[in-house]
């Protein structure tokens, strides 16, 4: 189910690979049980609509496996890095626009 604060999909091919770039690496032990989308989506919804963590709805991941991914990428500083990223992919036409120069 697709919530306001979910990714769209073109949203998530712009989203994802730099995602990827920025995630610390960790060994893996076994495959996940939830792609990084969902847990992504999970964590917009808390986000978006200031739940507590144990109020997510059923249809993403369990809260303790959304909150602790939230937790880790917030300590590795990946939604600083993340959020920097998409703002100089936005700055970049803006820059080269003839009505983006000063």
């Amino acid at each position: 189910m697709a919530y306001s604060s979910s990714l769209t999909d073109p949203e998530w091919e712009i989203f994802e690979p730099l995602l990827l770039q920025k995630l610390p690496t960790q060994k893996q032990t076994r495959p996940p049980n939830w792609t990084k989308r969902e847990i992504v989506d999970g964590i917009l919804y808390q986000l978006k609509n200031g739940c507590n963590w144990q109020d997510l709805p059923q249809d993403f991941p369990p809260y303790s496996t959304v909150y602790w991914h939230y937790k880790q990428w917030r300590a590795a500083g990946v939604f600083e890095e993340l959020m920097s990223a998409l703002h100089g992919q936005v700055r970049e036409p803006v820059k080269k626009s003839p009505s983006g120069r000063r």
